[in-house]
């Protein structure tokens, strides 16, 4: 059996409990009433409280791991991702400064503005270290090393931007940072789901020159691929998709770190499109199952879905530093 189907089986275990389960359960008789257009207190759970709240972390959890599984593949690091390497700390800087100044922009533009700004600073920060383009000849560790000295300052201003915000903006910034799912509409997954489905597009031409780069910078050039246009193409790419994740749910910590290699691991899949596949799926089957713990664990009190995920995510970045460290690559 194509082990692809397992993830997608999985995930629609997740949703189907997602769904289900909070503080008020769903039967299942309710839950296909609401599934298939009826009416009534489920239907109404489903369609208008439960159902916009899982789409969005099904497409969250989906843009994350997609940009994560290129950075991964990209520099060829499992400590790769946007989060790690501070550019979802970037973008969420960005969305918190304007609405520190009240700045009318649509929040999935400034995202993408802080999070590509954030990109250029740590290449150009990063390319005194090895005197050449740090994404050519893929000095991996010196990108998140800087990267997460980057994310550390990011969030330290974000702190300091806080103290401008008032009591409620405030409480309500912070729940944002640390990721959160609630109050989440069908406009919110309309609008991830339509820049979504615009970065696979263009990310779909780009497989083939993943697949070349993963041969060798010589090999790529010899194929006919534009290693440098190619490169940044994809990184583009990828915080552009964490970006967007970013400005509808916030910067959630290590979805982006962990589906990749879990998908991959899951599906038995090489192939580079295969783990592209495999990390989408398994982003969102983490963000879907995360935020059903967090609002249906304590009654009567939502948790940040970043906690969850940083309860997963810290003992792994661990375990990844520390095997970093015994291969000698930190």
């Amino acid at each position: 059996m194509n082990r692809q189907f397992l993830l997608i089986f999985l995930l629609l275990a997740a949703a189907s409990l997602s769904l289900a389960l909070g503080q008020v359960s769903v039967g299942p008789a309710a839950l296909w009433n609401g599934l298939t257009g009826g009416d009534g207190a489920g239907a109404l759970t489903v369609q208008i409280l439960r159902g916009p709240r899982v789409a969005t972390a099904l497409l969250v959890g989906a843009a994350f791991g997609l940009s994560g599984s290129i950075f991964q593949s990209l520099l060829r690091n499992p400590l790769a991702s946007p989060d790690v390497m501070g550019f979802s700390a970037g973008s969420g800087l960005a969305i918190l400064g304007a609405l520190t100044i009240n700045l009318a922009i649509p929040m999935p533009l400034i995202a993408s503005a802080g999070g590509l700004l954030t990109a250029i600073l740590v290449l150009a920060l990063a390319r005194p270290a090895r005197g050449h383009n740090p994404l050519e000849g893929a000095p991996a560790v010196t990108i998140v090393l800087v990267g997460i000295g980057i994310g550390f300052t990011a969030a330290a201003i974000s702190s300091f931007l806080m103290t401008r915000l008032t009591g409620p903006q405030a409480a309500e910034a912070q729940r944002w940072l640390a990721g959160s799912l609630a109050a989440r509409d069908w406009s919110h997954v309309l609008q991830l789901a339509l820049i979504g489905a615009v970065l696979v597009i263009v990310l779909l031409p780009q497989i083939r020159n993943l697949r070349l780069l993963e041969l060798g910078s010589e090999l790529a050039t010899g194929l006919g691929a534009n290693v440098k246009r190619a490169r940044l193409g994809l990184a583009a790419t990828a915080v552009l998709l964490a970006a967007a994740a970013v400005a509808i749910a916030g910067p959630i910590a290590f979805v982006a770190l962990m589906a990749p290699p879990l998908g991959a691991r899951i599906a038995r899949t090489a192939d580079v499109g295969g783990r592209l596949l495999a990390a989408a799926l398994t982003g969102a089957i983490i963000v879907m199952l995360a935020d059903l713990v967090a609002r249906a664990s304590l009654p009567g009190l939502q948790l940040p879905i970043g906690v969850m995920t940083g309860i997963l995510g810290a003992p792994y970045l661990l375990w990844l530093l520390s095997r970093e460290i015994e291969r000698g690559e930190l």
